[in-house]
């Protein structure tokens, strides 16, 4: 049996093709231009396997409500050539198969949960600090989500005293993604983040806004842990910094189990989203 898994980002769709052993057969990464170009080439991935289901991680907004009128489309995204496009009726043209779809950062919360740096919890959130911001949450095996899904990423945090910059979120300007993104952090610098020295300040500055995120998402869902991924979080260092500034601000308010198991890099690298999709495929495949 071979599940299919597709990681649609901002700047890359990631497809996989995986067994039921969640082994990963075959992958391939296509960049994102627009809807027809870039989904054609999916297709005809897939088509290379005979699937017998899929899931998927997509950038966002999506309507992930199966009663909604645009139930499977991107909304109203920034990326123009995807506003308002049905995303899984383009794939069911192409495939009579069992599907089921989420954001990218809950397809990458389910894989931590199931095999990665959750996997000894129940309920763990994850974050992704990359070209965005965004979290996901899964309780049980549930993802959390109501009449849409969370915005994590846009939470507004208290600005670091010797913070200047103004925030880069179109929409928001220092919400916690205007702030903590990895385009704030070089538009600070004008150099990309991997190239500014862990000594540079804005590293401070980083660490705290982080840290309230965690603190926040804390004291409103106590996670069993939360995982802290993304681009930005490969910095060396960084997670300390973050612990440090975790402990500093929660002040002994909260009893919490010990930070250094409390907030985790992931453990599957490049793979969470891609594991989570699996995943989702190989439950709807049972239903």
């Amino acid at each position: 049996m071979y599940f299919a898994a597709i990681e649609a980002g901002g700047t890359k769709f990631v497809c996989s093709i995986g067994d039921d052993e969640f082994n990963i057969i075959e992958r391939i990464s296509i960049p994102t231009e627009g809807s027809e170009e870039t989904m054609s080439q999916v297709v005809s991935f897939l088509k290379k396997y005979p699937i017998i289901s899929l899931g998927i991680g997509c950038f966002g907004p999506i309507e992930l409500d199966e009663n909604a009128e645009k139930y499977g489309y991107i909304l109203n995204t920034p990326k123009v050539k995807w506003r308002n496009f049905n995303f899984m009726g383009y794939l069911k043209k192409h495939f009579d198969i069992p599907m089921r779809w989420t954001t990218d950062v809950n397809a990458s919360a389910k894989g931590e949960k199931l095999f990665g740096a959750g996997k000894e919890h129940k309920n763990i959130v994850y974050y992704t600090f990359g070209t965005g911001v965004g979290g996901g949450a899964v309780y049980g095996n549930e993802f959390i989500q109501g009449f849409t899904h969370p915005e994590m990423g846009h939470m507004y945090v208290k600005k670091h005293t010797e913070d200047s910059f103004e925030g880069i979120c179109a929409s928001h300007k220092d919400c916690l993604e205007g702030l903590a993104s990895g385009p704030s952090i070089e538009a600070r610098k004008n150099i990309k983040a991997a190239d500014i020295p862990f000594e540079d300040k804005v590293w401070e500055f980083e660490a705290y806004y982080i840290a309230q995120c965690a603190i926040n998402t804390m004291q409103i869902l106590a996670p069993d842990c939360i995982v802290l991924g993304g681009g930005v979080m490969k910095k060396p260092g960084l997670i300390e910094k973050v612990k440090e500034q975790f402990l500093r601000l929660t002040n002994g308010y909260m009893e919490i189990p010990d930070v250094e198991n409390y907030l985790k890099l992931p453990k599957l690298n490049d793979n969470s989203a891609v594991m989570g999709c699996f995943a989702m495929a190989k439950e709807v495949a049972k239903n």
